[in-house]
């Protein structure tokens, strides 16, 4: 699998470290108790299809990137720096 840095072009999937699922999970406060953080910590979504995912380019520029997946086909439909992700998020709101 090749993914396209937006800084470096493209590169093979082995210069990336996956982060997971690009979408914030509610922290639990810190009394919330033992069952919330199990979940927080260990339960997540596993979905058949397209997929938003966050990725590092730790073995190239450092970037932190957004990748939709699909994790059936692992045909990647588009690649977005996370920072510009986050600003359209807060432009957003």
């Amino acid at each position: 699998m090749r993914i396209d840095c937006p800084l470096c072009g493209s590169r093979d999937r082995r210069e990336f470290y996956y982060q997971g699922a690009a979408v914030m999970l509610a922290r639990p406060g810190p009394d919330a108790g033992e069952v919330a953080w199990d979940n927080y910590l260990h339960l997540r979504d596993n979905p058949a299809g397209v997929t938003e995912e966050l990725w590092q380019h730790d073995g190239g520029c450092g970037s932190w990137l957004v990748v939709t997946r699909d994790t059936v086909s692992h045909v990647i439909s588009k690649v977005e720096m996370a920072a510009d992700v986050k600003r359209a998020m807060q432009a957003a709101s």
